[in-house]
């Protein structure tokens, strides 16, 4: 009896003990190893501390499926999620929720959950490089203190599935469809862990802030569930219509963040911290070159060529480069272009990334170097942590990429619909966060798309934006880590009333 108790103690000292949740409804089976088919309804708890901000936080890691159900009641599909709740919180109503996902669309929330705001965080070096042996560590920057978090995973990604090949892919895989099913998973959650009374957020990175905004929306309106604040990490034009030119030309400042941060300015800019090189990149982005483009093929010619010359001096590349692609330089050509000279191509994702080419010849790199080396760090981690951390046992594949193709990406006006979120909610507020170095969602379009969300001006009050010396991934550096987090909760304490304060305007 002793030996038990001493081991017993051993675990709890090691914050290993783990309690099995029963079956889930339909007497669905638990987790188990040696199966390729998900148990869609099943769970697995661990308990454990980390220490954030010097304070010592416990905590549970509830690792499970939860059913999607169809209009008539059937289980189509196993969602995957982790939960993370504190412990020691004697008012679990007055206690935030966060709801957390990726994008791709098709990819999982392991990006932000071991790498941005959970309570473990995946070995990286200070800039974000992947370094080996793998494995994760205490995430002392996480928003655990202030916040629950739910991490879910869509339908093929993570460990994530539908309940069989009958179950048309339609019902997943497009903007509208995507938000459909979410909300009433996200309904079942909240009804299961019993949060209806707790403020709520979403937090969407990428492709998930598509998601995100339509989200907001939804589950207003179908679930009657109302958030406090929509957080969007790197985020997509949320189908804000902009014309080719005005989307190219937005581009501009990302591409002389890239060039600055690489030593390919003129020395008078580069001399001048990023911070300061921007806002003068912004300004002739808005004010001279979006006005010269609209006049098209009609652009004078001694115009075109001092737009020419001063794009050049901005972004890095020659004048001659920028006359031959008519003042509106192509991503793919800018990430091939600007360190060929010196035989590397740039990240796409992160443009702080170096790639190398079978030849330095051609108008794109041949991948993404960012990209591999993400895939590099977080494949192994996540793998080693829900299997043998968490304990979640399953032969099934973790989807770092999912098969969710084709996607229907008709009718997205989730910019829209987060606009109308807010303005229907009081409470609602948004926070936009941005690395200077992603060019697939880069942070002037992200601006603009803050602009274009309101029209009218007046909930620009509840709507914010911010930047990073980063990429698309922006808390992989640890200096933006801790300040990215820290701004989440400044956030979230901002976006609660004060006790007894209606929603009203």
């Amino acid at each position: 009896m002793r030996i038990i108790i001493g081991f017993f103690l051993l675990l709890i000292m090691n914050g290993r003990v783990v309690a099995q949740r029963g079956a889930g409804e339909g007497g669905a089976p638990r987790a188990q190893a040696g199966s390729r088919v998900l148990n869609i309804d099943s769970s697995i708890t661990t308990h454990s501390q980390v220490t954030i901000n010097g304070q010592v936080v416990p905590y549970d890691a509830v690792a499970g499926t939860i059913p999607v159900w169809d209009d008539s009641g059937k289980a189509i599909a196993g969602l995957f999620y982790t939960y993370y709740l504190r412990t020691d919180v004697k008012d679990r109503a007055a206690r935030q929720l966060v709801i957390s996902f990726n994008g791709g669309p098709g990819t999982p929330s392991v990006w932000m959950e071991i790498g941005y705001t959970g309570p473990r965080r995946l070995l990286l070096d200070d800039e974000g490089y992947p370094v080996q042996p793998y494995g994760l560590k205490e995430n002392n920057s996480s928003i655990l203190d202030i916040a629950d978090i739910v991490y879910l995973d869509p339908v093929n990604t993570g460990f994530s599935r539908a309940v069989g090949k009958d179950v048309p892919t339609s019902t997943f895989f497009g903007v509208n469809a995507d938000i459909k099913y979410l909300a009433e998973w996200i309904s079942t959650f909240v009804t299961r862990n019993n949060r209806w009374a707790s403020p709520k957020f979403l937090i969407g990175e990428s492709y998930g802030t598509t998601r995100a905004a339509g989200l907001a929306l939804e589950l207003q309106e179908t679930q009657w569930m109302y958030l406090n604040g929509v957080i969007l990490v790197s985020p997509t034009d949320l189908g804000l219509v902009r014309s080719d030119f005005v989307q190219a030309s937005l581009r501009v400042p990302y591409y002389a963040a890239t060039a600055w941060y690489h030593k390919a300015l003129a020395p008078d800019l580069q001399a001048k911290d990023l911070t300061q090189v921007l806002p003068e990149v912004e300004n002739f982005t808005m004010n001279e070159l979006i006005p010269a483009l609209a006049k098209g093929g009609f652009l004078e010619d001694d115009k075109k060529k001092e737009l020419a010359g001063k794009l050049s001096k901005y972004i890095g590349l020659s004048e001659k480069s920028v006359l031959e692609s008519n003042l509106v330089i192509p991503a793919d050509f800018f990430w091939k272009e600007l360190l060929r000279d010196k035989g590397f191509t740039v990240g796409r994702l992160d443009s702080r990334y170096r790639g190398i080419d079978s030849r330095d010849a051609g108008d794109a790199p041949d991948y993404n170097a960012e990209l591999t080396s993400w895939l590099h760090a977080f494949t192994p981690a996540i793998n080693i942590y829900l299997r043998e951390d968490l304990h979640y046992k399953t032969d099934l594949k973790y989807n770092m990429f999912g098969p969710v193709h084709p996607w229907d990406n008709r009718n997205n006006h989730t910019g829209e619909d987060l606009r109308k979120a807010i303005a229907e909610n009081p409470y609602l507020h948004l926070l936009i966060q941005s690395g200077y170095y992603d060019g697939a969602c880069d942070y002037f379009n992200a601006k603009y798309s803050l602009w274009q969300l309101d029209p009218s001006g007046k909930l620009k009050d509840r709507l914010s934006w911010e930047g990073y010396r980063s990429g698309h991934m922006l808390y992989l550096r640890k200096p933006d880590l801790a300040e990215a987090n820290e701004n989440l909760r400044k956030f979230i304490r901002a976006s609660l009333p004060k006790p007894g304060e209606p929603a009203k305007y």
